[in-house]
């Protein structure tokens, strides 16, 4: 099970275990994270579980996910949905940063 790091825009940090095969969104609702709304409940149409995370190791988003991103005030090369990348064992040790629009 690995442990991910969510990280808020004040510079909190949340070290959860995270199930494999679970998604990060899931995961950071299930234990509260500050600032994943996820009002879409994870159907990838809302932006609202906005981060930023190391593509290398997660992997680039697909074409569904960059078009509801491209409408994101604060995008960056590093943004992601965590409701589109799920948990592996190669992601212990993952930072993931919480957009500031969704802090």
């Amino acid at each position: 099970m690995p442990t991910i790091t969510f990280i808020d825009p004040q510079g909190q940090r949340y070290d959860i275990e995270v199930k494999t095969g679970e998604t990060l969104m899931m995961a950071a609702l299930r234990r509260g994270v500050p600032g994943i709304l996820a009002e879409c409940g994870g159907a990838c149409s809302c932006a609202t579980c906005h981060v930023y995370v190391d593509h290398a190791r997660v992997g680039p988003a697909g074409p569904i996910e960059k078009m509801i991103l491209s409408g994101v005030s604060d995008l960056q090369p590093d943004s992601r949905l965590s409701c589109q990348i799920v948990a592996k064992d190669a992601l212990d040790g993952l930072e993931v940063r919480i957009a500031p629009s969704q802090g």
